[in-house]
């Protein structure tokens, strides 16, 4: 890509300024891509937790697995979910705080005694489901937010600040070499001046 610049003054001043603000920018921004790795370790971590207690509650219940063929279908169903944004790092997440459930009129004395626990271990399902829907969601973001900052670092890191560098290291061995041949030539001219006089 390298940094276009002219060979003056003006450009040297500029591109001191513009490294500069690398400079103090870059610790910032490797800060948050450690933030948003560890974010997204958290949130991937909090997802196998709650996949974990969503089969261990399935493998508990696997007992009453023939009892469900009497279930009817559609008494529960989620009707609302309530969710918040959080800010994690600059990156918006959104963060589930409440499942709302629909339960069907049953009538208690006709339907099997088991309903009002198969309708407790559904909406635990359910909300055991959503939740590590929105931790791989979070983890998602998370992670999308991390490549691009990581692709930052790198573009300050590996490119921009080199190329800096590089220019500003250029303009100067010119402006010094140019200086040096302009009291060279002063150093001529006086010379001949002298000789002229003398």
């Amino acid at each position: 890509m390298g940094v276009k610049y002219q060979i003056n003054k003006t450009a040297l001043n500029e591109l001191n300024k513009q490294l500069r603000v690398r400079m103090r920018a870059l610790p910032t921004i490797k800060n948050k891509e450690s933030a948003l790795r560890l974010e997204v370790k958290k949130a991937k971590t909090m997802a196998d937790e709650v996949e974990e207690r969503q089969k261990e509650l399935m493998h508990r219940m696997q007992y009453m697995h023939g009892l469900w063929a009497e279930f009817e279908p559609g008494l529960v169903a989620v009707t609302d979910v309530k969710v918040t944004l959080s800010k994690i790092a600059g990156v918006k997440i959104p963060v589930l705080k409440e499942v709302i459930f629909e339960v069907q009129d049953f009538d208690l004395f006709s339907s099997p005694f088991w309903y009002a626990d198969g309708i407790q271990i559904l909406k635990e399902l359910s909300t055991l489901g959503i939740e590590r829907e929105f931790y791989l969601q979070k983890m998602r973001l998370l992670d999308r937010a991390r490549k691009k900052t990581t692709q930052k670092v790198n573009l300050y890191e590996k490119v921009q600040i080199p190329d800096y560098e590089n220019a500003i290291r250029k303009i100067k061995r010119f402006l010094e070499d140019e200086e040096n041949l302009s009291k060279s030539a002063q150093k001529i001219v006086k010379k001949r001046y002298e000789e002229v006089a003398s």
